[in-house]
């Protein structure tokens, strides 16, 4: 299915949860919603999905204009945070009530199928609330691939679970939907999930779509600060820089030889990804002196908070690494992994991408 939104918005008297909008979904593809709580994600899939209509605007779906259908008049599956099943259906039963509705044949088999691509087929003739929450959820989603709608719309699916079932979902969802046929739109306040389901992402802020495309091309150019923001964890490092002779200027004088076109004002904010921050020393490395303010484990990475020449700085270091607060401590940096903003905010260079 193409979905196509035209100039969409969305307000409750005098709030604006949505501003004007255009886009269009790649059909058959995975679109990811990216963006904080009250970022307008929800707001949106819900017009997409027929269950709120929009205040003004379109929405067209394969050409045809569905803005006031309800969503009983469209086929559309859901997924929602919630482990919503049927309490007193079995499993299998659950799974196979979308194909029981269509009048499908081999029902049986078919739900087999769903339940071994989702890890769920021992618990077939248990209870919904017999299972787990992560077990529930693939009920959920078991049953919406059943469904086999052109459109799946779904709304932070893993936010209620814990951080093992968050990950083993994750690298299952991008494989089940890659052997379906639906247009799928996910939500998530994650860039990793975003990076791991691939496809096309859609970053909003505050009810505004900032940029639409593919996802490693939304995740290496950001048109601006704000998506920059919405697509970094943690968060781009942003520094205050100014305009020079020979590129740009630091806070306390520190030289970057980088081209910016197109710059109209002198100031500028460079931009850095924690990733891109390492204690080892490289060849033609900008070098950045400091303290530790603070080091946190994460999973296989260490977060370092470190007080610099140029102001706090966080990196993003792979492996598990022990740090005192305190003591000194030496950033390193390739400068080409700098990117650079204009006065407004919007991406002047960004790291060629290897």
């Amino acid at each position: 299915m193409e979905l196509k939104l035209e100039r969409v918005e969305q307000r409750v008297g005098a709030e604006a949860y949505l501003y004007p909008l255009d886009l269009t979904l790649v059909p058959g593809a995975v679109t990811v919603l990216l963006g904080a709580t009250q970022a307008g994600k929800t707001t949106l899939m819900r017009v997409m999905a027929g269950l709120d209509a929009p205040s003004k605007g379109k929405v067209l779906a394969d050409g045809e204009d569905v803005t006031g259908r309800s969503v009983r008049e469209r086929n559309v599956a859901m997924v929602y945070q919630q482990f919503i099943n049927y309490p007193s259906m079995t499993v299998a039963d659950n799974i196979g009530s979308p194909l029981r509705l269509r009048r499908e044949k081999n029902v049986d088999a078919r739900v087999r199928e769903l339940a071994a691509r989702l890890h769920i087929e021992p618990f077939l003739e248990r209870l919904p609330a017999e299972l787990s929450g992560g077990q529930q959820q693939r009920v959920a989603l078991a049953r919406a691939l059943a469904k086999n709608a052109p459109l799946m719309l779904l709304d932070e699916p893993l936010v209620n679970l814990d951080y093992k079932l968050r990950e083993e979902l994750r690298e299952e969802l991008s494989q089940l939907f890659a052997h379906g046929g639906s247009t799928v739109v996910y939500a998530t306040t994650e860039p990793t999930e975003a990076l791991l389901l691939g496809g096309y992402t859609a970053v909003l802020d505050a009810g505004e779509l900032l940029q639409y495309g593919p996802t490693a091309e939304v995740f290496h150019r950001p048109a601006s600060i704000r998506v920059a923001r919405a697509f970094s964890d943690p968060p781009m490092n942003l520094v205050a820089a100014q305009k020079s002779a020979t590129g740009v200027t630091l806070p306390g004088g520190i030289a970057l030889a980088l081209a910016v076109p197109g710059a109209d004002s002198p100031a500028l904010t460079v931009g850095i990804r924690a990733g891109a921050l390492r204690v080892q020393p490289r060849e033609g490395d900008l070098v950045l002196p400091g303290k530790v303010e603070l080091a946190e484990i994460s999973g296989s990475d260490t977060f370092l908070h470190v007080e610099t020449t140029i102001g706090e700085l966080v990196a993003q270091l792979t492996g598990v690494h022990q740090f005192t607060l305190g003591e000194p401590v030496t950033l390193h940096l390739d400068p080409r992994q700098a990117y650079v903003f204009d006065a407004t905010g919007a991406l002047l260079r960004a790291p060629a991408r290897e």
